[in-house]
């Protein structure tokens, strides 16, 4: 819709700087004689942006930028890299202290980064499955090709061109979702025993991954413009690592960006010293507003970085679809992947290939790039208001999730209160095989909170729940003690009232 077009260039505006708070806008009129669109347009315009928070409406004056939150962002760790076994990150350990095992199929809100379920979407999809099945054919008994079907890799070099990135269907190896497109990379490009070099923190996913292929692991701290890659530059020169496997845009679960000259950077330094780079970008394409930034590949002259990415996050997680252009290692990553398995699920593939062709795809993504962004000054505003002053909140340009970091945390007491509730987020030590962020935790943002006025509905209270755990943990010792003594049925009956 026109209306969100201009409201995503005005989300854009404020966030680079170029409007700041407490900027007057345009009035209503010169708004719609500047864009040359109707009075209507214009109203739905300034309604989308109020709503979101991003302008405010005062009596007699008019529409003026709103002030963005105050809250302090979560500080980031500072540490001299170094090799570490993949057999020093815990995952299972830690998973038991939070409530939910992750096999859960049926885990709260603020655990999994994930979408709700949408019902419009689901229908849409299904007509995409219908039109897909009657296109197979007697191909319905036949293996798919190895590489993926020629029309799906068709259809995403198409449909990723716009942002500017382009790569033709050949180079593309279509893969069973994210996950096993970094899997095979990593076979590829390293061997048992091997270091590949991570962000810190990193997605746990990735870590249980490198623990189970026996890879061992060097974390690089995190910077606001992306990654320490002197450090990560300093690895690469001493050889102590075979390969990087890094998340660049909206980064799992800090949010950090790569600014364009962190991936360009990244990309050279990758050719100049020969160490194949894993890209996974499945957040890529979820902005908070329309501005989708290009990826590390899109540098990438040499061949050396291997870029991966699926629909779990922007579409459907359930479908496993995913992707892998691996540059110069092609043939061996093709010969991998083949030998793994029998292909991807072509009825999936010819779906997802009708949705992305007539145009829902992109639809689709526009709407959860707004859903996200509503949804994250909700629950900032939520926490905000709801935890001490003391509270460090991230405040991300993309993804589906918030980063916290509560420095007066009393972990264990935490992780009682948890286990009381069998509440579902994700600790902060999660996401490290090092002893760091143990005052933090993150949290989905892909479900929205009830607007004003409207009932409390599960996301509410899984974060009502939350907060006063929090404020419980980060009570005086003696307190501490009376909550230990608590009778886990009485601390479910506190949280609920």
């Amino acid at each position: 819709m026109k209306y969100k077009q201009l409201a995503a260039q005005y989300i854009s505006a404020i966030q680079s700087g170029k409007l700041a708070a407490p900027s007057r806008m345009p009035s209503l009129r010169q708004f719609s004689q500047l864009h040359q669109v109707s009075m209507t347009t214009t109203l739905n315009c300034y309604q989308h942006l109020e709503s979101q928070g991003w302008i405010v409406a005062k009596p007699q004056s008019g529409y003026f930028v709103a002030k963005r939150g105050t809250h302090r962002q979560p500080a980031l760790a500072r540490f001299e890299s170094r090799m570490t076994s993949a057999a020093e990150y815990q995952a299972s350990e830690e998973w038991g202290s939070q409530g939910q095992a992750p096999e859960s199929q049926h885990a709260g809100p603020l655990g999994y980064s994930r979408f709700e379920a949408d019902a419009v979407l689901a229908k849409q999809l299904e007509q995409s499955f219908r039109r897909a099945h009657q296109r197979l054919g007697e191909r319905m008994n036949f293996y798919p090709a190895p590489q993926g079907e020629q029309i799906t890799r068709t259809v995403l070099s198409q449909h990723f061109a716009p942002y500017g990135f382009h790569f033709q269907p050949d180079q593309l190896v279509i893969t069973n979702g994210c996950m096993d497109a970094i899997r095979a990379a990593i076979e590829v490009c390293t061997q048992p025993g091997d270091a590949i070099a991570i962000s810190s923190p990193c997605f746990n996913g990735l870590l249980t991954l490198l623990r189970e292929m026996s890879r061992n692991i060097v974390e690089i701290p995190s910077v606001e413009s992306g990654i320490d890659l002197d450090q990560l530059e300093y690895h690469m020169q001493q050889g102590t690592i075979q390969a990087g496997l890094f998340c660049t845009t909206h980064m799992n679960p800090q949010g950090i960006t790569m600014t364009p000259e962190q991936k360009q950077r990244l990309a050279r330094m990758a050719a100049q010293y020969q160490v194949p780079v894993i890209e996974d970008d499945v957040y890529m394409e979820l902005p908070h507003n329309n501005t989708v930034p290009l990826p590390a590949k899109y540098y990438d002259q040499a061949g050396y970085i291997l870029w991966c990415g699926s629909v779990s996050k922007t579409l459907a997680a359930s479908y496993r679809l995913g992707w892998c252009l691996p540059g110069r290692y092609f043939e061996s990553y093709l010969r991998r992947f083949a030998a793994g398995c029998f292909g991807v699920s072509l009825p999936v593939q010819l779906a997802i290939a009708d949705f992305i062709d007539n145009g829902q795809y992109s639809r689709s993504l526009k709407h959860r790039r707004f859903a996200l962004l509503a949804n994250k000054r909700r629950y900032i505003e939520y926490l905000e208001q709801a935890l001490p002053g003391e509270v460090r909140i991230s405040d991300p340009a993309g993804g589906m999730v918030l980063w916290l970091q509560i420095p007066a945390l009393n972990l264990a007491r935490f992780k009682h209160l948890l286990q009381a509730v069998q509440l579902d987020i994700r600790l902060g030590a999660l996401f490290t095989s090092r002893d760091l962020y143990r005052d933090c935790l993150r949290i989905n943002i892909g479900y929205a909170l009830p607007e004003p006025g409207e009932p409390e509905n599960a996301t509410q209270q899984a974060l009502d729940a939350l907060t006063q755990l929090l404020k419980q943990a980060m009570q005086t010792q003696d307190a501490a003690c009376a909550i230990t003594e608590t009778r886990n049925g009485d601390i479910a009956e506190t949280i609920s009232e």
